[in-house]
């Protein structure tokens, strides 16, 4: 899988509540949550996130609760990968779960800022900052996860394997 896309850089533990703030989820629709993404921490997101657009944060991405909605808000943004130190577990999960990509670089200086552009190779395990040229090392996903990705989510993607069996 790759992607090419502007980056919307942001700090340290951006929990789920910033990701999709409670107030709107009284709806399980995506899209309509998606034109609230971030908008607590960046007002100006859901109306400028452009579908391959990625994030790039610091340390504990999706603290917080352990609601689905988060992930989903921002892949039904269209975002097509976290990039960050390091996330929350439970977030983690479930962004696999929905099949939204995320790589996680461990501690040290991500040198990506707002409004670069970043090009992202999954399975090549490499990546390009290409407002600086800066070249770089990404963690390879599992093939099983991006296989995951790929078929957009954990539930199509078991439902193909299962047509597959049955075949």
């Amino acid at each position: 899988m790759r992607f090419t896309g502007k980056v919307w850089r942001y700090g340290d533990n951006v929990d789920t509540d910033v990701i999709i703030p409670a107030r709107y989820l009284n709806t399980a629709d995506m899209k309509e949550l998606a034109l609230h993404a971030m908008e607590d921490i960046d007002p100006t997101f859901a109306g400028k996130v452009k579908e391959g657009d990625m994030i790039v944060a610091g340390k504990n991405f999706g603290c917080g609760s352990s609601r689905e909605h988060a992930p989903g808000a921002l892949k039904a943004a269209g975002v097509a990968c976290v990039v960050a130190e390091s996330f929350a577990r439970i977030f983690y999960r479930n962004a696999i779960n929905i099949g939204l990509p995320l790589i996680e670089l461990g501690e040290g200086d991500i040198n990506i800022k707002d409004g670069d552009m970043l090009a992202v190779d999954l399975a090549a395990g490499q990546a390009e900052n290409l407002a600086s040229g800066e070249k770089f090392t990404i963690p390879a996903l599992p093939g099983f996860i991006q296989d995951i990705a790929q078929a957009g989510g954990l539930v199509t993607y078991t439902q193909q394997q299962l047509a597959k069996k049955n075949n």
